[in-house]
């Protein structure tokens, strides 16, 4: 079997995102450098071989950069050539060992209150890109979005009888998420002000750039530094508001509660404030 070819064949897959293709293509291309390196071919990856590669990665890399990998980039690395070797070779060539421990999982950091004042502060509140930016900001915190999901809104998408909003997200997978009140009214005002001054011809992007086209996650991401804090704090405020896990993760899109976990850890952290207010042996 030519590695190459497989690893080509597998990124193909819609159920990849586009970012996850490009980190999965690196993460692959040096599995089979390093397949190449130990006269390996795809055919000949046992369970045993994936251990091997897995105590490579996590061990120091000398020559390069000394220190170790971070634990995130680890389990990337670990889950990009797991789902290729499962896809290409069948389940029960490379099952689904637990490596290296219980990786950490760090407790979502939403954006400080004057964080989000000088980057609301920055947008020109009456031309057009400062109207699309002020309205991409409230959906993509009162929604949840990711950045693709937020790029990918076409105007149909948007409900303001039903005050909803229609989402597309990893895999193919839609959602219906609620449309806030001030997204709203910010979407509105860009729709009737900013995106006419904005748009090139029929377009049905949502949010468009300076020349008219839908707007790229890399300039979002110059808008909106980091935007998947915003995304925690719309979590967290769920959370702290007396949602349960599942109504975050189904309004997240996350195939499963396990990655909606995460959010556990804020809502154990509410309850403890909750018990010392209240309990007198507190």
């Amino acid at each position: 079997m030519d590695t190459a070819r497989a690893i080509e064949r597998f990124l193909e897959s819609p159920a990849l995102s586009e970012s996850t293709r490009r980190a999965y293509r690196r993460d692959l291309r040096e599995f089979a450098a390093w397949l190449h390196g130990r006269r390996l071919t795809l055919d000949g990856v046992t369970a045993r071989v994936f251990a091997e590669y897995a105590s490579a990665l996590g061990a120091e890399r000398p020559g390069r950069d000394p220190r170790k990998l971070a634990p995130t980039t680890l389990a990337r690395k670990l889950a990009a050539v797991r789902s290729f070797l499962r896809a290409s070779l069948g389940p029960a060539r490379v099952p689904d060992l637990s490596l290296g421990g219980r990786r950490r999982r760090r407790l979502p950091h939403a954006p400080r209150p004057d964080e989000t004042n000088a980057l609301l502060g920055a947008f020109e509140p009456d031309t057009p890109l400062g109207l699309r930016n002020r309205a991409l900001f409230e959906l993509v915190y009162s929604a949840g979005l990711r950045a693709q999901e937020a790029c990918d809104l076409e105007l149909a998408d948007v409900d303001f009888e039903a005050e909803q909003l229609h989402v597309r997200g990893k895999g193919g997978k839609e959602r219906a998420v609620p449309l806030g009140e001030e997204a709203a009214y910010r979407l509105r005002l860009y729709l009737e002000r900013g995106r006419p001054a904005l748009a090139r011809g029929a377009v049905n992007a949502l949010f468009l750039s300076t020349r008219g086209r839908p707007l790229e996650t890399s300039t979002l991401r110059r808008l909106l530094p980091n935007p998947h804090r915003l995304r925690h704090a719309f979590a967290t405020d769920l959370l702290e508001g007396g949602a349960d896990l599942r109504t975050i993760q189904e309004l997240l899109g996350h195939s499963s509660l396990s990655t909606t976990q995460i959010y556990s850890h804020v809502d154990a952290r509410r309850l403890r404030r909750i018990y010392d207010r209240s309990h007198p042996r507190a």
